[in-house]
């Protein structure tokens, strides 16, 4: 077993994410190939500064556009929104291995009294009139019914017949997100999107223990390395450690992930088997590890196991969003810092778009970082970039780079 340096992991994992060195992704074409290689990335409505996918995306790809996403969405159709870890976008390519979602979602809708009459009046309407969004399909009153997406609420009385079955006939795969206006979603049939062959196609994976055994190999990929322990990226999937074990155990029988011991962690590591070019050019010292500095999305996949950061790189992580503001360290919507080998700090930004400002509310270096005028002019150079991605000309500070 490979035994690595908490450099080497680190620098493994950096290199693996695009974040360092030279960019290895560069516009539409570059943020559909890393989202190929992340397998998702999670989707989130609320924006600060830009949502977490665009955010995710920001730091990665060069030259990137909000509307770079929405194309590949909407126009494309390279990608979809749907669950995988909570409410993600992952490449349309993959339809096949989320039919068990798509099964179950039809197995609960069955439950609802009146909702397969509802289901046919919907498909009838689109199929003749486009479009819809809750407010515009002709289905009113309301519902007994709940979403049977995993991440959603709980049992609902009286729920809205026309967002009801709306999210129903999504769930099951027959509509898919046409386009959003905001957080309002308009939908449309599946088929008038995706080719028949990928629609109709059959599960890849024999039964559900492959399908997990799939479904693990794409987080390890996703997150770069994953220790064998339990992990907030396997967000998700039914497993405990018994059954965590055994997958692995056969993922590396299969030869599709390799196992690394990383020095003062008792837990083993994995990555794929795939990524074994790139670690041994990490072990020998031939990658690029220029420096840059980026923001970090809440929710990026670099950040699915906050504890093996923690482990890693000693560097501790909240999303406080949720957090009672009399109770929040930083600010609601804070971004690690990224700057080379390092989390350097956190920064909270407000992105007024009507002003066109990017408001920086706080700006916290990490203990030990030098303030030196490479980091300050690195900030300065991120800060006009990130506030170009917002759509703002202008960044004005309520703090200062010495705090």
């Amino acid at each position: 077993m490979e035994q690595l340096t908490r450099t080497r992991a680190r620098q493994f994992i950096l290199a693996k994410q695009g974040l360092l060195g030279t960019h290895r992704f560069t516009g539409k074409d570059g943020a559909y190939a890393f989202i190929r290689q992340a397998g998702c990335i999670q989707f989130d409505p609320v924006d600060v500064c830009g949502k977490n996918a665009e955010l995710t995306l920001q730091s990665r790809v060069k030259g990137f556009r909000k509307t770079m996403l929405q194309d590949l969405l909407y126009k494309d159709r390279k990608l979809v929104d749907y669950a995988d870890k909570e409410l993600s976008i992952w490449p349309a390519e993959d339809w096949p291995y989320f039919s068990g979602y798509r099964e179950r979602s039809r197995a609960q809708g069955a439950r609802f009294e009146g909702l397969s009459e509802l289901e046919e009046r919907a498909v009838s309407y689109i199929r003749e009139n486009g479009p819809v969004s809750s407010d515009t399909l002709p289905i009113e009153g309301e519902i007994f019914w709940h979403s049977t997406m995993h991440w959603s609420g709980n049992w609902q009385k009286n729920s809205p017949a026309a967002r009801s079955v709306l999210e129903q006939l999504y769930t099951d795969g027959v509509l898919l997100i046409h386009h959003k206006k905001g957080s309002r979603k308009f939908y449309d049939l599946a088929e008038r999107y995706l080719p028949s062959d990928l629609l109709n196609a059959e599960n890849p994976c024999k039964d559900d223990e492959e399908l997990l055994a799939w479904r693990i190999k794409r987080r390890i990929g996703a997150a770069g390395l994953l220790w064998n322990k339990n992990s907030t990226a396997f967000l998700g999937l039914d497993i405990n450690a018994e059954r965590r074990r055994q997958l692995l155990d056969r993922l590396e029988a299969a030869g599709m992930i390799l196992r690394v011991q990383v020095e003062g962690i008792k837990p083993e590591f994995c990555l794929l088997k795939e990524d074994e070019e790139l670690l041994q050019a990490v072990l020998e010292g031939s990658i690029d590890l220029k420096p840059r500095m980026e923001f970090l999305a809440p929710l990026d996949p670099m950040l699915w196991d906050k504890a093996m950061i923690q482990a890693l790189w000693d560097f501790q992580y909240s999303w406080e969003i949720y957090t009672p503001k009399e109770k929040r360290k930083y600010g609601h919507y804070t971004l690690p810092v990224l700057y080379g080998e390092v989390f350097a700090g956190r920064i909270d930004c407000t992105a007024d778009r009507k002003a066109g400002v990017l408001r920086v509310n706080g700006l916290w270096w990490e203990p030990g970082v030098r303030q030196t005028k490479k980091l300050k002019g690195a900030m300065e150079r991120t800060l006009k970039r990130f506030a170009a991605f917002n759509g703002c000309g202008q960044v004005n500070f309520s703090t200062d780079f010495s705090d």
